[in-house]
């Protein structure tokens, strides 16, 4: 059975890459043309940090769909140097975001800023007739996250994206793929890590900016390295699986950076979902692991990094695999020297910002909510909300029926 599968499948594995193609073709853009005016979306971004930065980046490798028309950060300095970033003249500035807001021209606002200000920025744009890209994660607390979704519904014809950007990027998309597909079995065990070997700071001029530039560090605007890194391979698995984790327990500290913080330098989380464990941590005291997320089922694993995947088939299954050829039976499937398949995608390895920017840009078009919307966005921020709460409170936080959201 399995081998009849793969061979139905084998495809996945070597190229064709299953994505609705019009979030990647724009001459498949739903039949617009992106190079007539009225599909140029002319977008704002709010924060100009090193974030915001890398959005204007990514934006202007995409000049058929977007065009730059502001930007504002309370931070005099953040304007000026964004500013002098090539293309950007004739770009407006603002060191008040609902200024910003008040302009007509402006159809879409990125916002880039601390966490603790996504939901006030955002619901003003909202309630302001923009569309609106959020950076992840969605909102600081609980209580943000769902009076979000009550503004967000009740402003249907306005699209509203969060940037949890791996459900875009064409590898995690094909892992996705293998998964619903049966490639891993029965997944039991996720493993993930994001190290660092840094303190995690921002250089300051000045100390009285400290906490505005150094922002991450501290609980009044932060969710630490919970809501900064591991979010994302959190919200992959919510998308991979279709699931959320039902009991959370965490445990860190202040462990190597005795610097004035309080957002932990070194944290461990473990989800236990429906069937399977999820174990999620990051350091900044130890860099050798990095990027790591893997993927265990009974039939194989995926080993993932941020553009690079294979594919482990365990040895009851190998077998089967060095039978099939590849797509056409012309090529045998490419093993690499640790027993492993490298994943393909047709598409080229950008960054998967780039490709939700696309999808963003298209759901206005089309006058819908894109893949990674304020519902998945916010079951998300429960995540990392409740993962943040056993982390600082020591105890184990408990999903609630409350939590569980239909679109």
């Amino acid at each position: 059975m399995f081998r009849r599968k793969f061979i139905q499948n084998t495809s996945i594995l070597a190229g064709g890459l299953l994505l609705p193609p019009e979030i990647f073709a724009k001459e498949q853009l739903a039949g617009f043309d992106p190079r007539a005016p009225e599909t140029k979306i002319k977008i704002a971004v709010i924060g100009c940090g090193d974030r915001g930065k890398g959005l204007i980046h990514i934006a202007k490798q995409l000049p058929e769909e977007f065009e730059l028309v502001a930007i504002a950060d309370v931070l005099d300095f953040r304007i000026k140097e964004t500013l002098q970033q090539p293309g950007l003249a004739g770009v407006k500035s603002y060191a008040d975001y609902r200024d910003l807001l008040n302009d007509p021209q402006i159809s879409a606002v990125f916002i880039s800023t601390p966490l603790n200000m996504h939901f006030p920025i955002a619901s003003d744009a909202v309630k302001a007739g923009k569309h609106v890209y959020l950076e992840k994660t969605m909102t600081y607390n609980i209580p943000e996250t769902f009076a979000l979704l009550e503004l967000v519904k009740k402003h249907p014809k306005q699209t509203f994206q969060v940037g949890h950007q791996y459900r875009y990027a064409p590898i995690y998309y094909k892992v996705k793929e293998m998964i619903d597909n049966g490639y891993l079995g029965k997944v039991t065990q996720i493993e993930s890590r994001w190290d660092r070997n840094n303190n995690w700071r921002r250089p300051i001029a000045n100390p009285s900016l400290e906490r505005k530039v150094n922002w991450r560090m501290y609980k009044e605007y932060s969710g630490g390295l919970m809501a900064e890194l591991l979010s994302h391979q959190m919200d992959f698995i919510n998308w991979a699986f279709k699931t959320h984790p039902q009991e959370i327990m965490a445990t860190g500290g202040i462990d190597v950076y005795k610097d004035g913080r309080e957002t932990y330098d070194n944290v461990q989380v473990m989800f236990r979902y429906k069937g399977m464990i999820g174990n999620f941590g990051t350091t900044l005291g130890n860099e050798r692991d990095g990027y790591l997320f893997k993927l265990k089922g009974t039939k194989g694993t995926i080993s993932l990094l941020v553009n690079e995947a294979i594919f482990y088939p365990e040895k009851s299954q190998k077998k089967a695999l060095e039978t099939v050829d590849g797509v056409t039976g012309a090529t045998k499937i490419v093993w690499d020297k640790n027993g492993g398949i490298p994943i393909q995608t047709d598409l080229p390895a950008k960054d998967g910002t780039y490709y939700s920017l696309k999808d963003f840009h298209k759901s206005i078009l089309e006058k819908k909510q894109p893949d990674s919307n304020v519902i998945t966005g916010a079951t998300t921020a429960f995540c990392v909300h409740l993962a943040n709460k056993a982390l600082y409170g020591q105890q184990i936080e408990r999903w609630e029926p409350k939590y569980n959201l239909t679109p």
